[in-house]
This record gives C-alpha cells, structure tokens and sequence, in this order.
C-alpha cells in the first residue's frame, strides 16, 4: 500500500470534533451557525484534497492507507478505495450546505455541535473496512439524533427501539459469523441478524416506521443529514455483498423491490410534506439495495451511481423543502398554496431536485437509473418493470406536490418570502452538480465501475475461500 501526501483525514476528524466542543461552548445561536460553517468548510476543503490525491496524486493498488490511523488501530482497519473515496467529499458537502441553508428561524432548534459530531462519524464510518469498528461507528451515528429528540421533548421511543434492535442484530450475527470462521459458508445464525439489521437501518418495509417518525419529530436539518449519507447500504456493501450468498441477495433485491414501490405510492397520497419527503426517500433508497441483488457489473455500477445521485438530488430536494418550511412552517399538501410568485428560484429547484431524483433526461440520476434498468431486466424482467414503476410514481408523486405547493391559486403576504443568498448558494450549488454530471456522465460512470469490479472481486474472493483439509496433518500452535 502507498500513502497520501497528507494526514487528510486525521486533521478532518480532527477539526470536527475540535469544531464540535467548541461550539457546544457557546451561548449565541448566531455564532454557533457561523463557526459551523467555518468548521464544516474546512472539512470539505479537507475531504476535497483527499479525493484529489487519491486519484490524481498517489500511486495506488487497491487501497490507500493512512498513517496515523494505522498506527493506531492497525493496518486494514481504515481505509480508501475507489467506492469510499467519493463519498467522503459528497457527505462533507451535504452538512456543510446543510448548515449554510439554517435560516435564523431555525438555528435555536438545530443543533449545531451535534452536526459536526455526527459528521465526523460518519466520514469515519466511510473509511472504516473493519467489522467491528462499522458497527460501533453506526452504533455511535444514532446517539446525536437521540439526542436532539431528548432536548426537543419529542418521543423517542420508536427511534430508540428500532436503533437497538439494528445495533443488536448486527452484533449478532457479524460475532456468529465470526465464530463459524468460514466466510464462504455462514448458517442462517449469522446471516439472518445481519439481513434484519440492513433493512431495520434502511428503512425497507415493514421496518421503515422509525423513519416517518423521525421526520415528524426531530428537525428536518437533523433527520435529512442522518439519512442521506446512506450508512446502512455502506454496511451491506462492506459487510453483507462480499460474503452473502445468493439467496440472500435475493431477498435484499425483492424486500427492497417491494419497498420502492409500497414507499413511491405511498408519496402519492400524503397530506404532509415532511412524511412525502420521506417516502420519496424510502423508495430511492430501497433502489439502491435492489441493484445489489443482481451482483453483475452493470448491475451494481448503476446502483452506485444512483447513490451518489440520490445523496444530490434528494438533499437539494429536502433543502429545498427546509426552505420553505422555514417560510410557512410545516407544509400541508391538501390544498394549492400558489407560492410561485414569491419563491420562484426555490420553485425550479424543487422541481429541478424532485425530477433528477428520478432520473429525469440531462441529471446526474439518469444514467445510473438507466444501467440499474437494464441489469434488472436481464436478470430479472419483472423486476426492471418495477423498478420502472416505482420510478414513474416517484415522478408523478413529485409533480403532483409542485403544483400543490407552487401553482392553482394567488397567495398573500405582508413580508417577503424570497430566497437568501445563504439558501440560493445552497441550492443552486447542488444544481448545477446535479446538472453537470447529467451532462458529462464519463467520469462518474468510470469511477462508480472500478468501483462495482473492485467490491465484486472481493465478493469472488470471499465466497471461493476455501479451508484447510482437516485430515491434514496437525498444525503447529500459533504464537503472536
């Protein structure tokens, strides 16, 4: 293994938590959204500089380590590869467009330390191969959202619940699978917890409960930054894929088929725009694990491209919605509210964010939303039909709310209701991503597949392991 040209990610974490006990210290809401802000900045700047010597920069094979963290923890614990690497600037730029958008209505009741806190455990959990050290870092993601419920005096009991029994689940069966040694061939002990606690985390149908309720009672700040980052299917690409056997991809693919239709529908009919907001989220996420249960190339390259486009489009979709929320308080979708005149760049945005999510023609969506399509169908026709279903209900569900939002009447107001700047470079920045890699495609498309071949090997490498004859002659004890 090579090594970076720079601590990159030790003097990330480093600045997060740094930034994270700093600001929890002060009493003005204002400076806290402006040293968060700093903080979250130079953790993008950080994570940028990362990517780019990844890629450009340092000679790598498969892996590139890094020095402080292996010191500490030993080698093959963290780590960056071609999948993790893009995701550490893309969650980086999620929180700190998060925090830039955070109107004055709204920062008394987001928490700011907690931000950064979780922020830095996520981008560990990003780089982290480890099992053990995945499971304690997603362990540990769920306690800021808890947190904030507590202090807000919202219940928490279904969120505590449902965290435990993921938490629970995959310390099962990652110890079982352990203890069996045979990666190749775990029992139904060691898959069947760990296949539990991927679709508790995911939200995949009938587990996906915890999830509306978040949104109903944490802020949307909070909820929007726990769920994008996707860290449940980074626990079933590093924990799951390389040693799952078919069928139990198999059932990933079907549960998460169903899910993305049940949650597109259910956006259909919803009366609030937090819990549409979050179907819509359930169902491309579900997307996300269905790709997985091809385990091809093409498969798996569109999966990981929807992911990264699901991480844009819904963000800036649920920003969008922030926004607005911020402006009107919590949106009912019972009745046109006309709001276009006011708010006409958070319109497009919607509806530009909405669409891309879907894999609208000319957004980053469309060419992942295209490969996972057609691997579905040469895997399995009726699937790549419900995929595409579930696709153009997510869309009609989409339209459907602009117009209630925006269009069918003339809506008063004493103050002004249009963007901030703050908002506006929040917004169009994922705008013009979303855009961009719509149009020049290339270099995402290379990138997500040396990815699938890369996590693919591994899974060829896993389930072909074989183990020693036990006829064969007596082995030596090993000495540490």
């Amino acid at each position: 293994m090579t090594e970076l040209h720079f601590p990159w990610i030790e003097s990330c974490l480093t600045v997060l938590l740094i930034g994270a006990v700093w600001v929890s210290r002060l009493s003005s809401a204002d400076a806290a959204r402006r040293w968060s802000m700093f903080f979250t900045g130079g953790a993008l700047a950080l994570m940028t500089g990362l990517y780019f010597d990844f890629r450009y920069l340092s000679v790598w094979q498969a892996h590139d380590s890094l020095d402080f963290l292996q010191q500490a923890f030993g080698a093959g614990f963290f780590a960056i590869d071609d999948f993790s690497a893009p995701l550490l600037p893309l969650t980086a730029l999620l929180f700190l467009l998060t925090t830039i958008a955070t109107l004055r209505t709204k920062i008394r009741r987001f928490s700011f330390a907690l931000t950064l806190l979780s922020e830095a455990i996520v981008l560990a959990t990003f780089i982290c191969e480890e099992g053990w050290g995945i499971i304690l870092l997603l362990a540990l993601g769920t306690i800021p959202p808890y947190l904030e419920l507590r202090n807000r005096e919202k219940p928490t009991r279904v969120y505590v619940i449902h965290m435990a029994a993921f938490v629970a689940m995959m310390a099962i069966g990652y110890g079982v699978g352990e203890g069996e040694g045979r990666p190749a061939l775990h029992s139904l002990f060691a898959v069947i917890p760990m296949l539990l606690a991927i679709f508790i985390r995911s939200g995949i149908a009938p587990f996906h409960c915890w999830m509306t309720d978040l949104f109903e009672n944490a802020s949307f700040g909070t909820a929007l930054l726990f769920v994008t980052p996707l860290t449940g299917a980074y626990a079933a690409v590093r924990l799951v894929l390389p040693i799952a056997p078919d069928w139990v991809l198999h059932s990933i693919g079907l549960l998460s088929l169903i899910t993305a239709v049940y949650a597109a529908g259910m956006a259909l009919v919803q009366k609030e725009a937090r819990r549409f907001f979050c179907y819509i989220f359930l169902s491309h996420s579900a997307l996300v694990l269905v790709g997985m249960e091809t385990a091809t190339q093409l498969g798996l390259t569109g999966t990981l491209c929807v992911w990264l486009s699901v991480g844009l489009a819904l963000s800036g979709f649920g920003l969008t919605l922030r926004a607005l929320e911020s402006r009107h308080g919590r949106l009912s979708l019972t009745s046109f509210r006309g709001i276009y005149e006011h708010t006409p760049a958070l319109a497009i945005c919607f509806l530009l964010t909405g669409l891309a999510s879907v894999g609208f023609p000319g957004t980053f969506g469309f060419i992942g939303m295209e490969m996972l399509v057609d691997a579905a169908v040469h895997t399995y026709p009726l699937i790549g039909i419900a995929v595409v279903i579930a696709a153009a209900l997510n869309g009609i569900a989409v339209v459907k709310a602009y117009f209630l939002l925006f269009t069918g009447t003339r809506h008063a107001s004493p103050v002004s209701l249009r963007i901030g700047n703050r908002e506006r470079f929040a917004v169009l920045t994922l705008a013009t991503l979303i855009l961009c890699g719509g149009l020049f495609p290339q270099y995402s498309v290379a990138s997500r597949h040396a990815a699938a071949r890369h996590l693919l090997s591994q899974r060829d490498s896993a389930l072909t392991t074989v183990e020693p004859p036990t006829s064969a002659a007596p082995r030596l004890p090993k000495h540490e």
